[in-house]
């Protein structure tokens, strides 16, 4: 079978996006591999699936597959590319969107300088919803690895995360402590980790550790778990710049109970056909 494609990125976190409200299609997991590695296929850090809405009050749902084809609940940078794919395809001319996924609904807006703003939902603290496995909710926890303690803040956008403050991002053990930590049987669906270095109030650099990826250069979700934990232990202000490898995000979260919301670019790389 022959499908229609794009290929779009996020500060260089990649996807690959298909339309299946005009093409319908089943992809399983053995074939997200496949189409996933960057030498055998088309490589990308995530396969997004645009389908019809199943509410009335959403313009469209979509789906996210991990690089090692397991479905996963949300992806900031994946929203941002949604949104503009579906505008650029056709597929509506709105600019504000309201879209389902496997956790809830978010709603988009595309901006005319091509930045789209995301709002990514009121984060969750509890410890049994992250889920992670310690009773009491607190701004911090203990992760033990390979006989070291890491202090985390932990947190849930529909996918889970965990963040750690380090004193520089480029020499922090991102593979080896972040494999550990996804890993670690406190945390039982694994988790998403980030190394956070704060250089002022309003600005941090973040690597994220990618549940079913592994390093990427950029995770709208974990910048988001950034920012708010940096808020939540006092040491980070209620706009903050993010700075990743692959780019910059702004993250914005008026506290406890509000929504996040995340700005940033998204852009189409090319687009083409596979057979499956």
């Amino acid at each position: 079978m022959l499908i229609s494609f794009a290929k779009m990125q996020g500060l260089g976190n990649d996807f690959m996006v298909v339309d299946t409200i005009s093409q319908p299609i089943y992809f399983n997991e053995a074939q997200i591999r496949r189409l996933a590695d960057r030498h055998y296929g088309i490589g990308f850090d995530q396969l997004l699936l645009v389908e019809a809405p199943q509410q009335p009050d959403v313009d469209f749902h979509y789906r996210i597959f991990n690089a090692d084809g397991k479905e996963v609940e949300q992806c900031g940078n994946g929203a941002r590319c949604l949104a503009k794919f579906v505008k650029m395809m056709g597929l509506t001319w709105k600019y504000k969107l309201r879209i389902s996924t496997l956790k809830g609904v978010i709603s988009s807006r595309m901006h005319k300088d091509g930045n789209v703003t995301v709002e990514m939902g009121v984060p969750v603290l509890s410890p049994q919803r992250i889920p992670m496995r310690y009773a009491e909710q607190n701004t911090e926890y203990s992760v033990e690895t390979h006989g070291i303690r890491h202090k985390v803040g932990a947190l849930s956008l529909g996918n889970p995360h965990c963040v750690m403050t380090v004193e520089d991002v480029s020499r922090a053990s991102v593979d080896d402590w972040g494999s550990a930590i996804c890993q670690h049987n406190i945390f039982p669906e694994q988790v998403n980790v980030g190394f956070m270095q704060v250089v002022e109030r309003n600005h941090i650099k973040l690597r994220v550790y990618e549940r079913g990826v592994g390093e990427t250069l950029a995770c709208g979700t974990g910048a988001c778990a950034a920012a708010a934990i940096g808020q939540l232990q006092d040491k980070l202000d209620k706009r903050v710049k993010v700075q990743l490898p692959g780019g910059r995000l702004t993250i914005d979260w008026e506290g406890d109970g509000q929504p996040l919301y995340m700005t940033g670019p998204a852009e189409f790389v090319f687009e083409g056909q596979i057979e499956l």
